[in-house]
């Protein structure tokens, strides 16, 4: 059966400034997509130009001028004018710090296929794989959401639309939790694996959305030790190899020495929960697995 066409969506701004692959995170969908709209928000480098090597057909560029009055709202706000810009029925997101893995393309493609007809699947759910302080550790605790919804239904009449801060996404104006079924599709997320400097220049970017950012102790490690980091050995998305490489070893980019702490006692426990049952206890969800 011919899959439907895929459209492609995402957003980046200061993606020079913040260090995000970007490039690397289109490439990763483009096997998959009839086009990829990118929203690139006006700022003071040379995303635009960026994303503008691509030099792929399919790539459609929006730039716009990001409202910061929004504040939280923001990325809700132009993830929606991306999705909204999307031609196909089925679109792809992707986050500017996370990379598809080759292996889910076939598995993304034949899941659209065979669903395509089944109303009752509203998206498509992706396993992650986490990465802190370098991309060769995994986080792993309940901290981290296992799985989200990145393939999706653009019907307009479905009113699915990015929730919060765009992790995720709801449907109607009751915020009901979209209906989703599991791939063994892998999304890799390298957000706290970019440069020492991006992760600084991060936290000033989050001072404009959010009231709270976590600011490390002056002169202490850049990134705070927690349980649930393990090595990782597998293979990462070919097409983010370089990049990978590239950010192996940063010396600025520390993480302070393992502790405890009691904070620490409720992943201890819910983690030890989860090895012997298969369990995630108090999982955070914005989708109903159907």
């Amino acid at each position: 059966m011919t899959p439907p066409p895929i459209s492609g969506f995402t957003l980046v701004r200061h993606a020079v400034l913040l260090d995000f692959p970007i490039v690397e995170s289109v490439r990763s969908i483009l096997p998959l997509c009839d086009e990829v709209v990118v929203n690139v928000g006006r700022g003071d480098d040379d995303t635009l130009d960026l994303v503008r090597s691509i030099a792929d057909p399919r790539v459609r560029i929006l730039e716009a001028e990001w409202d910061f009055s929004l504040r939280e709202r923001l990325l809700a706000a132009e993830t929606f004018r991306a999705q909204r810009a999307c031609r196909h029925s089925w679109g792809m997101y992707i986050q500017a710090d996370e990379v598809l893995h080759e292996r889910g393309i076939p598995v993304l493609r034949d899941a659209v296929s065979e669903l395509d007809q089944d109303a009752r699947v509203e998206a498509l759910l992706l396993r992650y794989r986490h990465f802190f302080g370098d991309p060769f550790t995994e986080a792993v605790n309940r901290r981290w959401y296992r799985r989200e919804v990145r393939l999706l239904r653009l019907d307009p009449s479905l009113g699915i639309r990015p929730y919060r801060d765009a992790q995720g996404f709801r449907a109607g104006t009751a915020d009901r939790k979209v209906r989703a079924r599991l791939t063994g599709a892998e999304m890799f997320h390298y957000g706290w694996t970019r440069s020492a400097a991006a992760l600084r220049g991060r936290r000033k970017e989050d001072r404009k959305l959010y009231a709270r950012v976590h600011e490390p102790p002056p002169g202490g490690p850049l990134l705070t030790w927690f349980p649930g980091l393990r090595p990782f050995s597998g293979s990462h998305p070919a097409v983010a190899g370089e990049w990978v490489e590239r950010h192996r070893v940063d010396p600025d980019r520390t993480v302070s020495a393992p502790g405890f702490s009691w904070g620490h006692l409720r992943f201890h426990l819910s983690d030890a929960f989860e090895r012997l049952t298969g369990a995630r206890v108090f999982e955070f969800r914005n989708y109903t697995l159907v």
